[in-house]
């Protein structure tokens, strides 16, 4: 996807664009993308509290960065990472800490979904020209050209469910399966962490933050450059939900993906290609490496935090 991205584009040109961008307002869009991780931390550490366990806000921060360091190495392993090394400072079951993951997960892909939404309602021509040609389609002629994967996803999951409900069925299961099934249940646990927050009103108020953030953090990086200084606003939101599609693949920190989305959704404003790709690029890698030497500094940390002895833990 990097290939793809940059292939007809001149390195020399791109890199001569991004050396020029004015340094105020890349630091403000780190600022602001700082302070989403921030939150991001904050929203975590509340959907932990309805389980019964008291966490360190440190703590919870320098696992969040971790996970963000591992999913730098590989796709999703940072979902994995910050839970294990929360669990190990902190004396919160593991799987339980997955469940919460799953939470906020799956209150991102919705938050993510109303973006897409409410900028298909403002700009409704173009993004949706613009996500047939570059999302939709792609994906519907990989189904065509190859519709055994499609019958062996289907067959995959139908198994694993089965398999599943087999399983929990079972009277005397061996000790890996019994310690599997308690890994579901633990997780199932920590999905429940949704209805028993104390303040629900306040999650829905971070998870808002949280993408206006990501807005903003985009829309200020317009004015680092002469090509994209004139965009609006809705050009911002429509980057962003662009950029948000992009992180959500499969890939090291949306490398390749999050540069091809965001740069040909700025050609739809008129920019050059070699523009958009050179927007992109400055985000995309202010924010990565930002996302390194803070997740490296909170990897130190955790090294030098001494593990809580207990937990505090309410019985419910």
């Amino acid at each position: 996807m990097l290939w793809l991205s940059f292939r007809k584009q001149s390195f020399s040109l791109v890199w001569d664009k991004i050396r020029h961008a004015d340094p105020y307002w890349i630091g403000l869009s780190v600022a602001l993308g700082f302070a989403a991780l921030v939150i991001r931390a904050i929203r975590w550490k509340q959907l932990i509290e309805p389980l019964g366990y008291a966490t360190r806000g440190t703590s919870t921060y320098h696992a969040v960065m971790i996970g963000y360091l591992a999913n730098m190495a590989i796709p999703r392993l940072g979902e994995i990472t910050r839970c294990g090394a929360l669990s190990k400072s902190e004396k919160v079951p593991f799987d339980k800490l997955v469940g919460t993951v799953i939470v906020e997960r799956v209150s991102d892909v919705l938050f993510l979904l109303i973006s897409i939404l409410f900028v298909a309602v403002l700009e409704s021509g173009m993004l949706s020209g613009f996500l047939l040609a570059q999302v939709v389609n792609p994906i519907l002629q990989l189904m065509q050209e190859h519709p055994i994967l499609i019958v062996l996803l289907l067959a995959l999951m139908c198994g694993g469910i089965l398999l599943m409900v087999y399983l929990f069925r079972m009277k005397n299961p061996p000790a890996v399966i019994s310690k599997m099934i308690a890994l579901v249940k633990g997780i199932l646990e920590g999905l429940k962490s949704i209805r028993r927050l104390k303040n629900k009103p306040l999650f829905f108020f971070y998870s808002c933050a949280i993408w206006i953030i990501y807005l903003f953090m985009t829309y200020v990086c317009f004015f680092a450059m002469p090509a994209t200084s004139h965009l609006s606003i809705g050009a911002g939101l429509v980057v962003t939900v662009l950029g948000g599609i992009g992180m959500t693949a499969p890939v090291q920190g949306g490398i390749g993906v999050y540069h091809l989305l965001v740069s040909q959704g700025l050609i739809l404003y008129g920019l050059s290609d070699t523009d958009g790709i050179a927007f992109a690029m400055l985000v995309h890698t202010t924010q990565t490496l930002m996302l390194i030497i803070l997740g490296f500094i909170s990897l130190l940390a955790m090294f030098f935090t001494k593990p809580k002895p207990s937990a505090i833990h309410e019985s419910f």
